[in-house]
């Protein structure tokens, strides 16, 4: 393994280790800025939350330079409490995108350490499998006891190690920190560029792109590029056809319910992988978004794109990438920002 492949699953291990629910993302925010710090002129958080690394331009060849944003999501899906009952039993809603049939007999982890397992009210039929349905059990012998351990409003998030098989990653969490592990690598890479660039780690991407659409207000990029995940279509009888597939390189999207990526941002990426020899392969996503779709709203519109994660799994706590096209999506993103963007 390359000592570059390393670094990367290191920090991927860190990261989607760590507690960081929508609206609760300081436990990474700290890991990243810890990282990124030496690597930026300047560093800061802004009001929501977001953490902008700033990089002043440094050479790089021809074109004109440009104000670049570059972001990635540091939230993952998770559960809150609502109700504890008498018998120390938790009930929840979700925060982000949360499927009841993957929630059975998962366990998740508190922000103070709680560990529970989730489980489900007898059922007739599967088909009245619903959220209300659910509950998480943390070993409390009442209702008293519980709620010493646990409060209302207090976040759970999926509790599971980063795993490899062969070439491939397991973890909950790859949503998106696999992204920000591919924004902080491409940051220790990139020796010059004539463009401004800022990496923006970004707060509550699931539920609703709300960091990407403050950060980009503040910063009046140039030009955007999300980077975050999207559905492989590469298992058997996929729930989505894609052409996207685990291995054949980072996707340039066209197209998703948040955004029709910006001709530009798509030239860009898909000439500068040419030119390079990067796999890549194209992706247009029937469901779902990312923070693209905030950021090109912002102000009077930004151009703005994605350079997606092939991940099979998304929103389990088994989430699958590959380590190539990590390793090939740090590779694109920093040939993009090495030369013009058009």
């Amino acid at each position: 393994m390359s000592e570059g492949r390393s670094t990367l699953l290191e920090r991927l291990k860190r990261l989607t280790e760590a507690y960081g629910p929508s609206g609760r993302e300081e436990a990474v925010r700290a890991l990243i800025e810890e990282e990124v710090r030496p690597l930026a002129d300047e560093v800061r958080v802004d009001p929501l939350g977001n953490l902008i690394a700033r990089r002043a331009p440094r050479g790089g060849a021809g074109g004109p330079s440009r104000r670049v944003l570059v972001a990635a999501h540091m939230d993952e899906i998770g559960l809150i409490t609502t109700h504890i009952d008498d018998d120390g039993f938790v009930r929840c809603e979700a925060v982000g995108g949360q499927d009841p049939k993957v929630l059975v007999g998962q366990r998740v982890r508190f922000e103070n350490g709680v560990v529970g397992v989730i489980g489900t009210e007898k059922l007739e039929d599967a088909k009245d499998l619903k959220l209300a349905k659910l509950f998480i059990d943390i070993g409390a012998r009442s209702g008293a006891e519980a709620r010493e351990r646990v409060r209302i409003g207090d976040m759970a998030v999926f509790h599971r190690p980063l795993e490899q098989a062969g070439d491939r990653l397991i973890a909950k969490a790859m949503d998106d920190r696999s992204g920000c592990a591919v924004l902080i690598e491409a940051m220790s890479r990139l020796e010059s560029s004539p463009h401004e660039i800022f990496f923006v780690f970004t707060v509550q991407e699931e539920v609703g792109l709300r960091g990407a659409r403050t950060a980009a207000y503040g910063v009046e990029p140039d030009v955007a590029v999300a980077v975050d995940i999207t559905l492989a279509g590469d298992t058997p009888e996929p729930p989505h056809r894609m052409s996207v597939k685990l291995g054949q390189g980072p996707a340039i999207k066209i197209k998703d319910l948040s955004v029709i990526s910006h001709r530009l941002v798509r030239d860009w990426m898909t000439r500068t992988a040419e030119a390079h020899g990067i796999p890549h392969q194209y992706e247009v996503l029937p469901i779902g978004g990312t923070d693209a779709g905030a950021m090109q709203l912002a102000r009077s519109g930004v151009p703005s794109g994605v350079l997606s994660i092939p991940c099979r799994y998304a929103h389990t706590p088994a989430e699958m990438v590959d380590a190539g096209d990590l390793e090939n999506a740090v590779r694109l993103l920093v040939a993009m920002l090495e030369g013009p963007i058009g």
